[in-house]
């Protein structure tokens, strides 16, 4: 049989995970890239490409390195269990060398057009058009993964704010953000309460005069009064916490609206501005899907936010498009495994009914859960939940009850230990020799990087300082969850 050709649209964490699942059940993959590098989000530049993820200086992931590693590509144990960007870059690099992931990409080569060929019904096949070097090319594909992220076109809701279009500071979107020095002396509101809003008012904090946020809104300075008002959504930031019960933050309401040169908040209160960030986060946009309309008229129309359903074959698929209260890679990783099997003709989706019965219980499922409420909120998955029914689809979820017979030290381990994407390689398709050793060797690489001294006559077991990590990751994670609940209902 001839090969099946794939285009995978971009090269960030979701694009390098497809082309290897793509690898793996014999597709021949076509990875374009529209910069000159791998890496998308995690890609650090001081100026960032229009259309393309921008990142600050500092930004280090806030999942662990075990719960976020590629399922057969464990991250080297001396690197710390929390990566900086670089960090991640330097992970990823090793990863496509590894599996000759490079040789696939065609580098600063932009995506203009997918749209279905005139036999679409019967072979499913895509017309890609794409711009090089000023030069436009199609090629034909059997199939197309789209892993071009969200995090490119900018939410800026300036709609939402009275009186902005007369503000005479400077108002800029998180995308934007690289480093605090610009916002030395500056009094600074901060709109949005994702973990991005966070770290930014976090450093701009430490340089700036006095900062705001709204949605929460946090006052950042030498201030006398703490205020908080809770969103829906978790906020991972050991700094926030510190800011507070020092001083240098001070939560306040909503901006009600903007005056040429001051914020007015929702409690009457004025503050003088110089600077404006919006940490609103981003739009879903796929400009070049020919069928944009048809294929995404709701963020909800996706089977299992991966494949359109109501297309007359399967060959069109969305790779990392949902925020997963966890790690991308391994989430999107675990899509594309499912998806190259499908492509692959290896497995079948239910019937276009089925696949909308789905879609209409997870409406009325998250219906009742309010981080639905918000735009993120409409994607937003619970990690594990999440993986589990991929897993189940592409029949890679372990059973514990037949562990516990042929191998209770590993069922332990998997029952008790973090859910790390090892496990989805233990049996069924994509099956990886390494995955029992990788599980139960992923305390010693969590314990290695803390190991930076060598103590003497020292009778501490590994076991013992394992769990002293633990304890102390406990205590990092709630106390500052206590201190921010003291504020908010004192």
């Amino acid at each position: 049989m001839e090969v099946k050709q794939i285009a995978v649209i971009g090269a960030g964490v979701s694009g390098l995970g497809a082309i290897k699942s793509c690898l793996e059940e014999g597709l021949e993959p076509t990875c374009f890239e529209k910069s000159n590098d791998i890496g998308g989000l995690w890609r650090y530049e001081e100026i960032p490409e229009s259309g393309r993820p921008g990142i600050y200086k500092s930004l280090t992931c806030n999942t662990s390195k075990e719960m976020t590693a590629f399922s057969d590509y464990p991250v080297p144990d001396h690197y710390p269990n929390y990566m900086h960007n670089s960090k991640i870059m330097e992970y990823l690099r090793m990863y496509a060398g590894h599996f000759g992931l490079m040789k696939h990409i065609q580098f600063q080569t932009r995506v203009c057009k997918v749209r279905k060929r005139p036999d679409f019904s019967s072979s499913g096949q895509w017309d890609v058009v794409v711009e090089a070097d000023g030069k436009q090319k199609t090629y034909i594909f059997d199939g197309v993964m789209v892993c071009s992220g969200h995090y490119t076109e900018k939410y800026l809701p300036l709609q939402d704010f009275a009186g902005i279009t007369k503000f005479q500071g400077r108002y800029l979107h998180s995308w934007e953000y690289k480093h605090p020095d610009d916002f030395a002396g500056k009094r600074v509101v901060v709109i949005g309460i994702g973990n991005s809003g966070a770290d930014v008012a976090g450093e701009i904090s430490r340089v700036a005069e006095q900062v705001w946020r709204h949605t929460l809104i946090l006052f950042l300075g030498v201030t006398h009064q703490q205020r908080l008002f809770l969103s829906h959504q978790s906020i991972f930031s050991d700094d926030l916490p510190n800011r507070i019960i020092t001083g240098k933050v001070v939560v306040k309401t909503n901006v009600k609206e903007f005056t040429s040169t001051s914020a007015i908040f929702e409690d009457g209160s004025e503050e003088i501005v110089d600077v404006v960030v919006f940490a609103t986060g981003y739009t879903f946009s796929f400009p070049f899907l020919d069928d944009s309309s048809e294929i995404l008229d709701s963020q909800h129309t996706m089977f299992k936010f991966v494949f359109p359903p109501q297309l007359e074959k399967p060959t069109l698929a969305f790779i990392g498009i949902l925020q997963p209260v966890g790690a991308t890679i391994p989430t999107s990783e675990l899509q594309s495994r499912w998806v190259t099997r499908v492509f692959a003709g290896l497995q079948k989706l239910p019937s276009q009914s089925c696949m909308m019965a789905d879609i209409t219980r997870r409406k009325r499922k998250d219906g009742e859960r309010e981080f639905v409420k918000s735009p993120r909120g409409i994607h937003r998955v619970q990690y594990i939940d999440y993986m589990d029914e991929i897993a189940s689809e592409l029949g890679v979820k372990p059973s514990l009850l037949s562990l516990l017979l042929w191998d209770t030290k590993l069922a332990k381990e998997i029952f008790w230990g973090p859910c790390t994407p090892y496990q989805y390689r233990l049996q069924g398709p994509g099956k990886w020799a390494g995955a029992r050793a990788a599980i139960l060797t992923q305390r010693d690489r969590i314990l290695k990087p803390l190991r930076t001294r060598v103590l003497k006559n020292s009778e501490t077991s590994s076991s013992s300082l394992f769990w002293v990590t633990c304890i102390c990751a406990v205590v990092f994670l709630f106390v500052p969850v206590l201190v921010i609940m003291h504020v908010i209902y004192q």
